[in-house]
C-alpha cells in the first residue's frame, strides 16, 4: 500500500492548519510574544544544544518546541531549536509552527551514518538531496517520484562558509528513513552504488515542507558512525564527532547571520 493511504489527499483541505494551531496555543498562553527571528538552526544532539546555550548569549523562549534560544549577538535574527525528538514528525511540527510565525530560512545540523567507504568519523557533509524513505514527505509532496531538495542558494551559501572557514567537507545525497533499526545490508549496498553519502532521519521531511511552504532549508551532517563495511562502527559520543558538529553549527550560524544582512 502506498503512502499516503489516500492517494488524492493533496486535493482536500487539512482539518488543522499551522495557522489554527499557533493561534490556539497563543490564545492559551503557551506561545508568548517574542522577537521572531529571520532564521533558525535545527539541532538534535543534547551536547551540542548544551554547548550552544553555554557559550552563546541566548534568550530562551518557551512554548516553541522542545528548547528554543534566540541568539542575542545576532540581534535575535538567528535562533536555535533543539530537543524536538528524534526523527521527522516532531521537528516537522516545529518547522510548520516557525514558518507560520514568520521564519524564512533554516539550516538543519545533525549527525548521520556514513555509507561510503571513503567516509570518516567527523567528516562534514553538505546535503544535496534526500531519498524519501520516511512518512512525512509523502503528505506534502504530491508526486511520490519527486525527490526532496534543499534550497540551492542557502546550500551554496553554507558551502561557501565552510570553505572560507577552512572546514573540509564533502557533499551528496542522503537517505532519510524512520526505521533506525531496520537499515538493512541490501539497502546500504544499493545506496552505496547510487552514490548516496549518508543515512539520517529528518532531511527529506524538512526539505518537503520547506518546498511546499516557500521557505529556504539547507542541511549539513557530521559522520558519527560508519556502516560502509556492512557492520556498525559507532562514534556518536566521540570528541571528534562533537567538535565537528560544533564547527558545523558555527558555519550555519555565520551563514544565516550573513544571509539575513543581505
Amino acid at each position: 500500500m502506498p503512502i499516503p493511504n489516500f492517494p488524492d489527499k493533496h486535493k482536500s483541505r487539512p482539518i488543522v492548519t499551522p495557522q489554527q494551531h499557533v493561534a490556539y496555543f497563543r490564545q492559551q498562553g503557551f506561545i508568548p510574544d517574542f522577537p521572531i527571528p529571520e532564521s533558525v538552526i535545527f539541532c538534535y544532539e543534547g551536547n551540542l544544544l548544551e554547548r550552544i546555550a553555554n557559550v552563546e548569549r541566548v534568550e530562551q523562549v518557551r512554548g516553541v518546541g522542545g528548547e528554543f534560544y534566540l541568539l542575542t549577538e545576532t540581534a535575535n535574527r538567528v535562533a536555535v531549536s533543539g530537543n524536538n525528538g528524534i526523527g521527522a514528525p516532531g521537528v516537522s511540527m516545529v518547522l510548520e509552527m516557525l514558518i507560520e510565525l514568520g521564519v524564512k530560512r533554516f539550516i538543519n545540523v545533525g549527525i548521520a551514518g556514513g555509507l561510503q567507504k571513503t567516509s570518516r568519523i567527523g567528516d562534514v557533509v553538505v546535503c544535496t538531496s534526500a531519498i524519501r524513505d520516511e512518512g512525512v514527505s509523502y503528505h506534502y509532496l504530491e508526486d511520490p517520484a519527486v525527490p526532496a531538495l534543499p534550497s540551492e542558494n542557502l546550500t551554496a551559501a553554507l558551502s561557501q562558509t565552510l570553505e572560507r572557514e577552512g572546514i573540509y567537507y564533502t557533499e551528496g545525497p542522503t537517505w532519510t528513513t524512520d526505521a533506525y533499526f531496520r537499515e538493512t545490508v541490501a539497502e546500504i549496498q544499493h545506496y552505496q552504488q547510487e552514490g548516496v553519502v549518508t543515512v539520517e532521519m529528518e532531511a527529506a521531511a524538512l526539505f518537503a515542507i520547506s518546498s511546499l511552504r516557500g521557505v529556504e532549508m539547507a542541511s549539513g551532517f557530521v559522520i558519527s558512525d560508519l556502516v560502509a563495511e556492512l557492520v556498525w562502527h559507532p562514534q556518536i559520543l566521540a570528541q571528534e564527532t562533537h567538535e565537528s558538529l560544533f564547527r558545523l553549527y558555527q558555519a550555519a550560524r555565520a551563514t544565516l547571520n550573513e544571509t539575513n544582512k543581505n
